[in-house]
């Protein structure tokens, strides 16, 4: 609320003392009316209006005035203040300014006074405004008197300050600095707010412009109000006063550039007057025309001081604001000065700022900064005045194309772009060859910057020679396009980044898409004659084409998103889509033509011929496509098939086996010429084959051919093994040929590797399209007994494999059974139970075994991950790379059998060991194996987890009993304890979903401990009570009454046995114990085992341990957990039934207090344990259902 001025509102102050201003903002009661008035949008618009003038002419006619304004409607009283005009939308901004104009001229005080209460409504604030008239001016305490103080008393917060000619309190209560605010509020909403807002301030400067901006009151009482409200420790308060106050400057602004351009004018005008000659000059007139450039120049300077003012008041203050929001305000509102009125801002010392800024840490203020000066640099009247600091700040701009936010990023690219431009040498080559790297980021908005600032340095037509003189439009464009390409090539092969073409092309998609789609250019390139047309490409360079091609194909035919570079796929649109259908349709009328000539003429390149089998892929083949050649066609197949007879590379054959899948679909007409094609191809392979297999197999078996004969099988059956792996060829008896050469290779071992493995992988698919044929519908009972018999011969001819010399054939045997075992497994998930019983395979113990042997010898093998990472440095990095890819690929294919069930889940825990050792390597397919695992079933894992950790103590315990030192095999102890910690964070923070599986695996560790032991002496300590430092890992996962339970547990197991405390060999147990009782958050207990060793802690570090130093309590002492010597005669109390429980529950919460049933809420399933010596914890077992250990 604010109170009239006293001094010149005495009569008014009487009957109307306060003005309420509480905002609609920050109001919830009030927010959705101000919906409501949103919603009725431009019918309302005219309204406010009316209801405006009404106001003021009520005001001129004796009435209240603004304080109070009626808009009655069904016999309501609506108060409307400029706040709540302005919410309604940007359609009553100006007709409710031009009333305040209107009320200004009539009644200065009363409007200023609403002005003020909006500004004060716009921050939020729920508080009061009282006026008072500051009278004397030569009052030396008033600035004493400027306060901003708290009343802890009332829960008030003041603020006492000078807006002329008043001195303002703003009250307001505590909580407004934490809540909320219409700038900050989230929304459609309070985002047009913002909008109407500044368009406020905009209008009134604007309208105000001629007259009454210059009368030194309006300006002076809104500038002290804004620079007073901005410097407010609240944060409403400074954020909007310093929008308001930065936006009333960038109006100013524009009243001056007016008043620059009227006198510049009125100059002119002059200099035209006083040109003419004395006989038609008319003195009065010069007089005139110069009192008006005076004029307006006071005014000019009038306007500049108070640009000046709002500068040093506002800005200066606020820029290194605590909130990014208002230092992002004043650097966006700095940027607009220095470009709309260079005249004044554009000088080293306002530039200052934004370098200075270019450093924040927040991305938002660098990005403003950023942005503001692309619009300086790309005015080239105002890039020549930033030489000092672009020698200042270039280093910064240019490092800010690293910055770890992607936006900023990319606009600071788009900045050094239009430096690049606009002062050609400011960057230099080596500035230029790091901005030219992006184009590989995995960014692709930042990649496609920097592809379109390399196509502007490189490939643009300024940048190229110019064309030769009197050649002809389509000899002029041939050559623009080959020196394009050729200085494309040249950075390429400069990049040395020479596997990313695809994402070189991404990059240029946008800007060069016309040179990367001229398809006919980049042929006839490759299909020119060398001695034609000057020097043709070299060979090198002719690769490139190709891949730059190939690129561009898929480009054209899948769209942008590629692996690596997009993090969401992009919905196309019907505009896009139709430009991607006309892409499609003319790439396949072009390369349906030209493909079979590239292919005749670089058929002895295999790597070439590769990317060209791979273009039909992407062809236009559906069945309303017009696009189709049968002659074309019947050419293209024709060079195909030669290829396939001169190639046996990998890459030739399955390049040509998807393009083949891809002709031979049914739904397209291309299939009529494409499937009698490969059939015949296919054809000729086998009978070929049966041929040479004839006269190679002896009927005893032997296998006898000579290198040559060799050779041929080898390629037949690398071609056959290419097409079976995406076609099926059952139909041909691959199955029955290949595996007569296997029995040969189990039988006799006399085949060469490269046939063995050939042959392994032809056969699995072979079987693997048998168990695809499962699924279609139900099978004759003799089909599917042979299927199972191909499956298991198949399997144990993989199992002899295993133990080959050869370590490819090893691979190949364990990829094949890995293949084959998990699609068996998927079948039998799919299987209709309809069709009746499936035929199962359950590979047998000894080929487990072997699985787990092999994945031992070849997965978790050398040195550890520390060491490899030293030892990479002698040793190719490539190389290493590529063998650590291959190993996961084969552990991951081990852990797929565990996941769907095909082996035991305790053949994980040999994996599972390796966890900590490999974690760098392959920790997250261990730690997702876990996870699948314990979804599967979570006893069961967590009887691995246990097996896992038991073996490496119990070989660790070998090792040290032994007395020799611990090998590189053996993990240490301190790396089983971490491994356990490790395994405990792995449960997450549910623990209700994991107490039956911490209640087994504390049960199993404590059996593990105490089971057989016979205590022989006092001394005479369980070999393995060690493991309960191991097993105290897991205890603070355990719920409160599940430790307690565990507890009894421990009790019953070592009750039996005399425990001195005071003996080293017994901490163990102390500190498990520990473990169980701590209760508190954070608590826990520590282990003060050797790292090493089984060696324990000297007794003189025992009064570290929290369970040691503090006394027990009397519960504690009962229980049994304190007693230094014998408990043999504790007693077991019998186990509660689940009607015991109940009762003893119902007795307990009818005498028990609110609170004392926290587990109660928590815990829906549990356990069953039995309780504690002497009854100790009888109460344990009532607040839970129980888990039985």
């Amino acid at each position: 609320m604010i109170a009239e001025p006293i001094a010149s509102r005495s009569s008014l102050q009487k009957e109307n003392s306060v003005i309420d201003v509480t905002s609609p903002g920050s109001a919830n009661h009030n927010g959705n009316e101000n919906r409501q008035k949103n919603v009725r949008g431009k019918r309302r618009a005219r309204e406010v209006s009316e209801n405006a003038k009404r106001r003021y002419s009520e005001s001129r006619g004796g009435s209240p005035g603004r304080a109070e304004r009626h808009h009655l409607k069904n016999g309501d009283i609506e108060a409307v203040t400029l706040f709540e005009v302005v919410t309604m939308g940007r359609d009553a901004i100006q007709a409710v300014v031009d009333d305040w104009i209107e009320a200004y001229h009539t009644d200065r005080d009363t409007a200023l006074l609403d002005l003020i209460s909006f500004f004060i409504q716009c921050s939020g604030c729920k508080g009061v405004v009282t006026a008072e008239m500051f009278q004397n001016k030569q009052d030396t305490e008033v600035m004493s008197k400027m306060v901003e103080e708290l009343d802890e008393g009332s829960g008030l917060q003041y603020k006492k300050f000078l807006a002329f000619p008043w001195i303002l309190t703003v009250t307001w209560p505590l909580d407004m600095d934490s809540g909320e605010y219409p700038l900050i509020m989230p929304g459609l909403y309070w985002k047009r707010f913002r909008a109407n807002f500044c368009e406020f301030v905009s209008v009134l400067v604007s309208q105000c412009q001629y007259s009454i901006i210059f009368d030194s009151h309006l300006m002076d009482t809104l500038i002290s109000l804004l620079t007073e409200l901005s410097d407010s420790g609240v944060r409403a308060f400074r954020h909007t006063c310093t929008l308001a106050g930065t936006k009333l400057l960038t109006a100013l602004v524009g009243v001056a550039l007016n008043l620059s351009v009227s006198v510049d004018n009125s100059q002119r005008l002059y200099e035209v007057e006083k040109g003419k000659t004395s006989s038609k000059r008319a003195g009065l007139r010069l007089e005139k025309i110069q009192g008006k450039i005076t004029e307006l120049q006071d005014k000019k300077c009038e306007i500049e001081n108070m640009m000046d003012a709002l500068f040093k008041g506002v800005f200066l203050k606020r820029y290194r604001d605590v909130i990014p929001e208002i230092r992002a305000i004043c650097m966006e509102e700095l940027g607009i000065w220095m470009r709309l009125y260079s005249s004044v801002f554009l000088n080293d010392s306002y530039l200052k700022y934004l370098g200075w800024m270019l450093h924040d840490k927040q991305p938002d203020v660098r990005l403003k900064c950023v942005l503001g000066l692309q619009g300086l640099y790309g005015d080239a009247l105002l890039s020549s005045k930033l030489d000092l600091f672009t020698s200042r700040f270039k280093e910064r701009m240019i490092s800010m194309t690293l910055d770890k936010d992607h936006e900023v990023a990319v606009q600071a690219m788009r900045l050094l772009m239009v430096i690049s431009q606009s002062c050609e040498d400011v960057l230099s080559s080596e500035d230029c060859k790091h901005m030219f790297q992006f184009v590989y980021s995995s960014h692709r908005p930042l990649a496609a910057t920097a592809g379109e600032f390399l196509y502007t340095k490189l490939l643009s037509a300024s940048a190229l020679p110019e064309p030769r003189e009197g050649a002809s439009e389509q000899e002029r464009r041939r050559d623009l396009t080959g020196a394009r390409v050729r200085a494309l090539l040249q950075f390429y092969r400069e990049s040395e980044l020479h596997q990313h073409v695809v994402y070189l092309v991404d990059s240029l998609w946008d800007c060069a898409g016309a040179l990367l789609k001229d398809w006919a250019s980049l042929t006839s390139l490759l299909l020119q004659d060398s001695s034609a047309l000057g020097p043709g490409l070299s060979s090198v360079q002719e690769g490139l084409v190709i891949e730059i091609l190939l690129a561009s194909v898929r480009q054209a035919a899948e769209g942008p998103p590629l692996a690596g570079r997009g993090t969401s796929k992009k919905v196309i649109s019907a505009r896009e889509r139709k430009v991607q259908t006309d892409d499609c349709t003319r790439l396949t009328e072009h390369f349906l033509v030209v493909l079979p000539d590239l292919l005749s003429k670089y058929s002895g390149d295999a790597e070439k011929v590769s990317c060209f089998l791979k273009i039909p892929q992407y062809f236009q083949m559906d069945a309303n496509s017009s696009v189709y050649s049968e002659k074309h066609l019947k050419a293209l197949l024709t060079q195909m098939s030669a290829a396939l007879e001169m190639h046996t590379d990998a890459g030739v054959l399955e390049a040509a086996a998807r393009t083949y899948q891809s002709l031979c679909s049914e739904d397209t007409r291309w299939q009529i010429l494409a499937s009698p094609a490969r059939d015949d191809i296919v054809q000729r392979w086998v009978e070929r084959l049966d041929i040479l297999l004839r006269d190679m197999l002896q009927e005893d078996g032997t296998f006898t051919a000579d290198e040559e004969h060799t050779g041929e099988v080898l390629s037949i059956l690398k071609r056959v093994s290419a097409f079976h792996n995406s076609q099926d060829l059952s139909r041909w008896g691959i199955y029955d040929s290949v595996s007569r050469l296997l029995n040969v290779e189990v039988q006799r071992g006399v085949l060469p590797p490269q046939v063995t493995i050939q042959a392994l992988q032809c056969v699995c698919y072979a079987v693997l399209w048998q168990l695809n044929s499962c699924g279609e519908g139900p099978l004759p009972r003799e089909k599917a007994l042979a299927q199972r018999n191909q499956l298991r011969g198949f399997c144990e001819k993989c199992h002899r494999c295993l133990s080959h010399s050869h370590p490819a054939v090893k691979e190949q045997a364990f990829l094949s059974l890995c293949d084959l075992l998990t699609a068996h497994s998927y079948q039998l998930q799919a299987w209709d139970h309809t069709a009746g019983t499936p035929f199962l395979y359950t590979p047998d113990p000894k080929l487990q075994r072997a699985l787990l042997a092999f994945i031992m010898e070849n997965v978790f093998t050398g040195v550890d991950s520390d060491s490899q990472s030293k030892a990479s440095e002698s040793e190719s990095g490539v190389n290493r790379l590529e063998d650590l890819h291959r190993r996961r690929n084969l552990l991951a294919a081990y852990c797929k059998l565990i996941v769907h069930s095909v082996l035991e889940m305790s053949m994980a825990a040999e994996v599972f060991k390796q966890y900590m050792k490999y974690y760098n390597d392959f920790g997250d397919i261990i730690k997702e194996t876990l996870s699948r695992t314990r979804q599967m079933d979570k006893i069961e894992s967590a009887r691995t987890l246990v097996l896992c950790l038991q073996q490496l103590f119990l070989r660790l315990k070998q090792e040290q009993d032994s007395g020799n030192t611990c090998s590189s095999g053996v993990q240490t102890f301190s790396s089983i304890k971490e491994l356990a910690r490790r395994f405990s964070l792995t449960f997450g923070w549910d623990q209700v979903k994991s107490r039956e599986s911490l209640a087994m695996i504390h049960r199993d560790g404590i059996e593990f401990v105490f089971q057989g032991f016979v205590q022989r002496t006092e001394k005479h300590s369980p070999p393995y009570i060690s493991y309960l430092t191991i097993l105290s890992e897991f205890s603070s996962k355990l719920l409160r009454p599940d430790k307690k339970t565990v507890y009894s547990y421990l009790q019953k197991c070592a009750g039996e046995h005399t425990i001195n405390n005071r003996d080293e060999s017994w901490l163990p147990l102390v500190y498990y114990r520990a473990s169980l009782l701590a209760t508190a958050d954070g608590e826990d207990a520590v282990s003060y085992i050797s790292s090493d060793t089984f060696k324990q802690p000297s007794l003189t570090n025992r009064s570290r341990s929290p369970s040691i130093k503090q006394p027990p309590s009397d519960e504690e002492a009962q229980s049994g957990a304190w007693l230094p010597c014998k408990t043999p005669e504790l007693k077991t109390p019998p186990l509660l039934t689940s009607a015991e429980a109940k009762g003893k529950k119902a007795a307990r919460s009818s005498s028990s207090q609110p609170g004392e049933e926290e587990a109660e809420g928590q815990v829906t399933a549990v356990a069953t344990l039995e309780g504690p010596p002497n009854g100790a914890n009888d109460e344990v077992d009532v607040d839970t259902v129980e888990v039985d250990l």
